[in-house]
């Protein structure tokens, strides 16, 4: 990888850097712009730009301790003060400690401060919300939620996530897809407890496959892939999915409804509404009728209308910390609150859409119990006996493999 340390790639991470905690930018967003600037690098740098970009923003906090500094002025999750050198310092202790080949001269460390940075990297009088390079509010926050199981938590969450593959079946088999992606030069192994899912042995950009252009999969975590299932929607029925997004749920529902029966997917952004019309084109799948939540009216036209409701909520998205390691530093108490409150009144009005018999799925990409068990519980008995608890879904980084989802099945009483 020696050769991906020239100057303008590193200088291109070190603006990355500074967009994402100066600006307040996504990082996949960050990165996404820097891939369609730069057309002439080749996939080596981009994988190398992508893993300074993420790493780095991963643990900017520790390696910050490390450099002996705080916060560059950090308010309300941006950092004022932070330059361009500061990101090139950043980034010169993520590759002296974190990287085995050897720096140019314009990059390396002295031997006093490589020795200094290993000191400061492995303190073990490091605070925790260092350690795990964490603001001191959510530390505390996640200790206070999880418990005794926090700091393997923490650690799993600090891990690069692996990546996975939801087959399209509207398109073509697992077997199928492996095949084609196989000939591109990409190898995948089957998940057995997930008919549709493929795991990538090594990150590679799967987008401009002949596999993917033609449809026949999309990128979905693992755990997110149980969701729709828990939902378990049928051909023929009339389905919600009431926080579609850009709508990789809505997608997973669809097939599994064999493009058969009728699917409504809204949302408050419409935007995101127009990605999932261009998505599910290529997808093949055209029960998909799309709605922006304009106003209140829009739910109550649908009140006792669906045979199922999923209702994938805002939430902290402290579950999927290890794709996205910069939204860590966006999330406040304030917004938390505010967070908290919507996935109640979400719950308490979108939940009217169900017809009695029916099936109402909340979901979220959290970890914590306040906004899963607990906003279930709550609702339960806001409900007065209309619905019933059946079936919970909890997943957690810590076996390796999927991220923190929670799903709660309930049941309109007829």
């Amino acid at each position: 990888m020696a050769n991906s340390f020239h100057r303008p790639l590193i200088a291109a991470a070190q603006e990355a850097l500074l967009s994402i905690f100066r600006d307040g930018r996504q990082a996949d967003k960050t990165i996404e712009y820097c891939f369609k600037r730069e057309r002439k690098w080749g996939a080596r740098d981009r994988r190398f730009f992508a893993q300074v970009v993420y790493d780095c923003t991963r643990w900017f906090r520790r390696l910050a301790w490390t450099l002996g500094q705080k916060d560059w002025g950090r308010q309300s999750g941006v950092m004022t003060g932070l330059t361009l050198e500061n990101c090139q310092s950043i980034i010169r202790v993520y590759l002296a400690l974190h990287l085995q080949e050897p720096l140019p001269d314009w990059l390396k460390p002295t031997p006093e401060e490589l020795e200094k940075w290993r000191v400061r990297w492995g303190d073990r009088e490091m605070p925790e919300a260092v350690k795990h390079s964490l603001p001191d509010w959510l530390e505390e926050r996640c200790r206070a939620e999880i418990g005794e199981d926090w700091p393997k938590i923490a650690d799993s969450l600090n891990q690069a996530a692996p990546a996975f593959l939801r087959i399209n079946p509207l398109r073509g088999t697992r077997e199928k897809v492996q095949q084609e992606l196989s000939a591109e030069g990409i190898e995948t192994t089957v998940v057995n407890d997930l008919p549709l899912a493929l795991r990538l042995v090594e990150r590679r950009n799967v987008f401009v496959t002949k596999s993917f252009q033609s449809g026949g999969f999309e990128m979905q975590d693992a755990g997110s892939q149980l969701i729709a299932p828990l939902l378990d929607p049928q051909p023929g029925e009339r389905v919600i999915d009431a926080c579609a997004g850009a709508g990789g749920k809505s997608l997973h529902i669809a097939a599994l409804m064999r493009n058969q029966g009728r699917l409504i997917s809204m949302d408050v952004h419409q935007g995101k509404l127009e990605e999932l019309k261009r998505r599910s084109r290529r997808a093949g799948c055209d029960i998909i009728e799309v709605r922006e939540i304009s106003s209140s009216k829009v739910i109550k036209r649908l009140e006792n209308g669906a045979d199922r409701v999923l209702l994938d909520v805002p939430c902290s998205g402290s579950g999927v910390w290890r794709r996205n390691p910069d939204a860590r530093w966006r999330m406040n108490q304030e917004e938390l609150n505010r967070l908290k409150a919507l996935q109640s009144d979400i719950l308490q009005r979108y939940s009217k859409m169900v017809r009695p018999g029916g099936v109402l799925v909340y979901a979220t990409c959290s970890l914590w119990p306040s906004e899963n068990q607990k906003q279930i519980k709550g609702f339960l008995a806001a409900s007065e006996g209309r619905f019933e608890l059946v079936h919970e879904i909890h997943t957690s980084p810590l076996d390796g493999e999927r991220d923190g989802f929670y799903a709660a099945r309930l049941e309109r009483k007829k």
